[in-house]
């Protein structure tokens, strides 16, 4: 276990300690600069912008999904492929390394993409070349930089003090920059539409806290500014406990006036901008509104479309990416190995149009009755074996 423990050890980086490995987020921390701030005058980073619930929605939804599909290993033959259930295929789908499951490094990694755009895990190999394990990366930790390797450019990392070739390391981003090294994190990248959310959620919560009343002025013959302050006080004190009280009235002096200053919500129309802010996230993701909790426009026919939806241009895209990651860095350019999702497994709560697909499949020769009952944890038959 001691090799699992030197990747989480902790070093703190300093001015005065340069040599440490740093990341973006570390030096912008060091020299005073660890946030952003939106147009909104709202401070973004990847753990306030969770506090959105379409972010915290769209990244749980998406990583979630990725974690929980079936991860296998395939050979291929002559005639096709067959699934591997020794070596690496034995293993990935269950356990990454003995204190990971395989669900909680998926689930990790597609978090880490989706928030912060990067996520890298460091492939072990025994002293025959062969996979073992894999041990995700900390990524705050990480400096990636240019490398030129045979003749093509390509990438180093160095984690702490240890560096790896990019063939020893699966690399996984939201976007690349133009140099193919640095990343463009989703949440950083729209911090301004972010932190037009993260506003409008204080906002509200504040207007909550004082009982929906709107700041106010308070117009009156004071004769000094003494006077003036101590009637200011006077006048939040008697609005805090009305609203506490859920009294709607509350006398003024003669020749005094409180204006309201700023807008209403209703006037900001702080629903339908919170609903907007929904629909911006979930471009950024490129999810359907409804998987987001936004109905507003659902139907029982439209529903069902972007549920495919999902898995066409969503999905499929991260899988894709994923897939021939592994493959390249686990089993190199000419293997018959390779990793696949078995997006199949999308349909074990919908009985219904799984059944239809398998007799399908079946009355159609594409499968045979036993390729049916094993994707279905059933028992072969005698006979279940001819198309």
């Amino acid at each position: 276990m001691g090799m699992f423990d030197r990747f989480i050890k902790t070093e703190e980086r300093t001015l005065e300690n340069p040599n440490a490995p740093v990341s973006a987020d570390d030096f912008l921390h060091i020299m005073g600069w660890g946030d952003f701030s939106s147009a909104a005058g709202v401070m973004v980073n990847v753990d306030n912008a969770l506090g959105v619930p379409a972010v915290w929605s769209a990244v749980n939804f998406i990583s979630g999904t990725l974690a929980s599909l079936p991860l296998e290993v395939h050979r291929r033959t002559e005639t096709g492929h067959e699934m591997v259930r020794d070596g690496v295929g034995a293993w990935l789908d269950r356990a990454v390394n003995p204190t990971l499951s395989s669900f909680a490094w998926r689930k990790y990694i597609f978090e880490q993409v989706l928030t912060g755009g990067r996520s890298v895990t460091l492939i072990v190999r025994n002293g025959a070349g062969a996979v073992t394990d894999l041990v995700p990366l900390d990524t705050s930790h990480l400096h990636v930089y240019e490398t030129n390797e045979n003749g093509f450019a390509g990438r180093g990392y160095r984690a702490r003090t240890e560096v790896y070739s990019a063939s020893e390391v699966i690399d996984l981003t939201f976007m690349l920059k133009h140099n193919q090294i640095d990343i463009r994190g989703p949440i950083m990248h729209h911090k301004d539409i972010i932190g037009m959310a993260i506003g409008a959620t204080r906002y509200a919560s504040k207007a909550f806290q004082s009982g929906g009343i709107p700041p106010a002025v308070l117009q009156g013959p004071f004769q000094s500014g003494a006077a003036a302050q101590r009637a200011s006080e006077d006048v939040a004190q008697a609005t805090a406990r009305l609203a506490k009280e859920g009294r709607p009235v509350m006398a003024l002096p003669s020749g005094h006036e409180l204006k309201a200053v700023g807008f209403s919500p209703e006037d900001m129309q702080l629903i339908e901008l919170q609903k907007f802010c929904v629909e911006q996230i979930a471009r950024i993701y490129s999810l359907p509104p409804v998987f987001l909790q936004d109905l507003s426009t659902g139907t029982f026919s439209n529903v069902e479309q972007q549920d495919i939806h999902y898995v066409k241009h969503t999905l499929r895209r991260w899988i894709e990416q994923t897939e021939q990651e592994m493959n390249l860095k686990m089993f190199g350019r000419e293997s018959d190995l390779m990793v696949r999702f078995n997006v199949d497994s999308l349909l074990r709560g919908d009985l219904l149009t799984r059944m239809n697909a398998h007799a399908t499949a079946v009355q159609n020769g594409i499968k045979t009755p036993n390729e049916v009952r094993n994707a279905e944890e059933l028992e072969p038959l005698p006979s279940g074996d001819e198309l």
